[in-house]
């Protein structure tokens, strides 16, 4: 069997390596997620020779990563499905985008089915669109930062730094706290909420990038993310208040213009088929939509 483990920190300088070689956008390759999600997926990391495998999931429900790296393709993927097998769970690997899918349909033709779910494709934007919100589709959003401005003469936007960290946290707990009691998706806030606790714990380590908004010297939006290569930058968390209008625009838009203007795109991740959400994502125009399916091993 493949020899998986918990991330670590210190794994980050080899799968960093490994998902240089990447040839996809998909938002699951950067470390920084694994990392601060594998409490909430029970997520596994291993080195494989020169490739990155993950794993996510309890018992038999396990997902697979594609092997990212450097090698044998068709070699990684054999012993994906062989540790799969050893386990005694159907092989399933998880994000295959388009350029993965036709390898795997090369080695192993025949042998997987692809399921897709809209809910599971990325978001991804060009970077000058989002800093300038420029032309007719971004008029409404214009609007907003414009009434944003009016209402909040005070308003302030700085990097995150170690300085106001816990103000962050602070505001991400206030978020929490103003959700609709009714709503039944509190485990959900919680996950995320310690997830976004070790991020911080670890936000320069794990080199993150985020930005702030403040209204009277109060922190009320941030957002963050994480290089994933010299033309994307992946954004993984940001909050704001739904009862101050335009206080999301502006704080997408500012972290676009001040921080991220040396990446081409931004992967704003996938919508989970929340429908707020998708039509959310959807106002901004994204450039790409990236699909990815999950291949199901159905044998020879």
């Amino acid at each position: 069997m493949l020899d998986f483990k918990t991330p670590k920190i210190s794994d980050r300088a080899w799968v960093s390596k490994c998902f240089e070689e990447s040839s996809s956008m998909n938002c699951e390759y950067t470390f920084g997620n694994s990392y601060v999600w594998r409490t909430a997926y029970s997520s596994k990391i291993c080195h494989y020779k020169d490739f990155f495998i993950a794993t996510w999931g309890r018992g038999n429900d396990i997902s697979y990563s594609l092997p990212i790296g450097k090698g044998d393709f068709a070699d990684a993927i054999q012993a994906i499905i062989n540790d799969a097998k050893d386990r005694g769970v159907v092989p399933k690997i998880y994000g295959v985008t388009g350029s993965y899918k036709e390898r795997l349909d090369c080695f192993f033709e025949n042998q997987f089915k692809f399921e897709f779910d809209r809910g599971n494709a990325d978001y991804i934007y060009l970077t000058e669109k989002l800093a300038s919100l420029s032309g007719k589709k971004y008029h409404s959003k214009r609007n907003h930062i414009s009434n944003f401005i009016k209402n909040n003469p005070s308003w302030k936007f700085e990097r995150i730094n170690e300085n106001n960290i816990k103000e962050c946290i602070e505001c991400h707990t206030e978020w929490i706290n103003s959700r609709d009691a009714d709503i039944d998706d509190t485990a959900d806030y919680s996950f995320e909420y310690e997830a976004v606790l070790d991020a911080f714990e670890n936000y320069f380590d794990l080199g993150f990038i985020g930005g702030l908004i403040r209204i009277n010297g109060k922190v009320i939006a941030y957002t963050f993310g994480e290089k994933q290569s010299d033309e994307v930058f992946v954004t993984h968390f940001e909050k704001a208040p739904g009862d101050i209008q335009g206080a999301y625009a502006i704080i997408n838009r500012e972290f676009a213009a001040n921080c991220l203007t040396s990446f081409k795109y931004v992967n704003r991740e996938e919508d989970l088929n929340i429908e707020g959400l998708r039509k959310a994502k959807l106002s901004y125009n994204p450039e790409i939509i990236l699909e990815k399916a999950v291949a199901v091993y159905v044998g020879d």
